[in-house]
């Protein structure tokens, strides 16, 4: 009878598998249909004459829809084929391994880096992307200490790279002072807005935080647009000085640094200029990261990081570790900004935007929240991987969202997932049996 019964109840159970098979790829479906209408199905742009004009695609989008159907019906079949699957423990070789390998990427990294400017000397192109990827790698170093070390979610970020440029670009075009007079300036008064910004906020946590954060990156971006007797409007500022080498300029004239050295001049030796000059800034944010942490402020961080609560009953002042990790971070933006100014020569609010924030704080996370490796080679793909998909057109964005949700899915704590204290005990310790309820250590 339980023979009969299993064999009755096997055709009815595989119906309503695929059933539900067939129900979830429906749904998925729908959902791909929804969010890749306007993305995909219909285009718009400003015609000639200023009127909106568009064009639809529906072909790729019935081929998209089509894949998501199919690729959903894959996906749970080999899901229900392969079973739950265990995580296997990782070999201690293989372990020992990548902790050598992950010791090697660092420093060839780094040499790479420093090489690059020799390699590529007369190719424009690749050192303008090497700065770009340097100033981001900055900036994700400067909001891991905000996200990954402290762990509060800042989506206005962007605020202080904007006062960072801002007031970089004022103090050189209105008082003539210099790049290296104005840098620290910079920072200073970047890391100012970011104990303004703390004060609000102390209470909040979580999405509420990360709302005050936007809202507070969405105003600064607006007083900078409608203030246009100080910022310029949405004109924004233009002529602004280049850095120069102890006061030497980097010009082609009798003044300049090449002829004062001797050599033919070069537009690449100002390029090469900025991009060691970022360099170093984001090497220094490195090392003042990696020292900040191994202090008490770094180590209160952490505790602000993993529990807010137990920080408090330790006796930490969260009041204090809140508004340090904000002017920190809003510091090292802020150095970014002055040098985003400079480079550019002209900045406007358009440069300026959320899109600014999300980049960043998504380069933290992908890189490993607490990981400084991880946050330059996030860059580094993000920014130089992003270039590679140029020639894709309106699909460029697409592919880079499939790429963030796969690396999310595979690896959800990031490229290099790293929260683990900088302080701990190396061996197992008793206490006192005075110190314990039960009467023993």
């Amino acid at each position: 009878m339980a023979k009969l019964a299993h064999a009755a109840a096997t055709p009815a159970a595989a119906k309503a598998g695929a059933g539900f098979i067939l129900k979830k790829a429906l749904i998925s479906a729908l959902v791909a249909l929804v969010l890749f209408s306007l993305m995909i199905g219909v285009r718009t742009e400003a015609g000639p004459e200023g009127g909106l004009i568009y064009w639809t695609r529906f072909e790729e989008l019935a081929g998209m829809v089509a894949a998501v159907f199919v690729g959903s019906i894959v996906v749970e079949l080999l899901r229900r084929w392969w079973g739950p699957v265990e995580t296997p423990k990782m070999p201690e070789a293989a372990r020992k391994t990548l902790g050598l390998a992950g010791r090697v990427v660092a420093p060839a990294l780094l040499i790479f880096t420093l090489l690059v400017p020799v390699i590529f000397y007369d190719q424009r192109y690749i050192l303008d992307l090497g700065i770009l990827v340097l100033t981001y790698v900055m900036l994700g170093w400067g909001l891991n200490i905000v996200v990954g070390l402290a762990g509060l979610l800042d989506l206005g970020y962007v605020a202080f790279y904007a006062v960072g440029a801002y007031s970089y670009a004022l103090l050189a075009t209105n008082f003539d002072l210099s790049f290296w007079v104005c840098l620290p300036l910079a920072g200073i008064l970047a890391a100012f807005w970011g104990i303004l910004l703390g004060f609000p906020v102390l209470r909040l946590r979580g999405d509420y935080l990360a709302i005050v954060t936007l809202a507070f990156g969405e105003i600064i971006r607006l007083v900078i647009i409608n203030w246009q007797s100080l910022t310029g409007g949405p004109n924004g500022i233009s002529g602004i000085p280049r850095p120069t080498v102890f006061g030497i300029p980097l010009t082609p004239g009798e003044n300049g640094l090449a002829a004062m050295l001797g050599v033919p001049f070069s537009p690449s030796q100002r390029l090469v200029f900025l991009f060691y000059l970022i360099l170093a800034l984001a090497l220094i944010t490195n090392w003042a990261t990696i020292r900040l942490r191994r202090l008490p402020i770094g180590r209160a961080w952490e505790a602000l990081r993993e529990d807010e609560v137990a920080c408090r009953a330790l006796g930490i002042n969260t009041t204090t570790t809140k508004l340090t990790a904000f002017a920190t971070g809003a510091m090292f933006g802020g150095f970014a900004g002055a040098f985003f100014a400079t480079r550019q020569g002209f900045i406007s609010p358009e440069s300026f935007t959320f899109q600014e924030s999300a980049l960043v704080l998504a380069i933290v996370v992908l890189g490993g929240m607490g990981s400084q490796l991880g946050v330059a080679l996030a860059a580094l793909t993000l920014i130089g991987g992003f270039e590679l998909f140029r020639g894709l057109d309106q699909f460029r964005m697409l592919v880079f969202g499939l790429s963030m949700v796969f690396l999310m899915v595979w690896r959800p704590r990031g490229l290099i997932g790293h929260r683990a204290p900088t302080v701990y005990l190396q061996h197992k310790q008793a206490i006192s049996s005075d110190l314990v309820k039960e009467g023993h250590g």
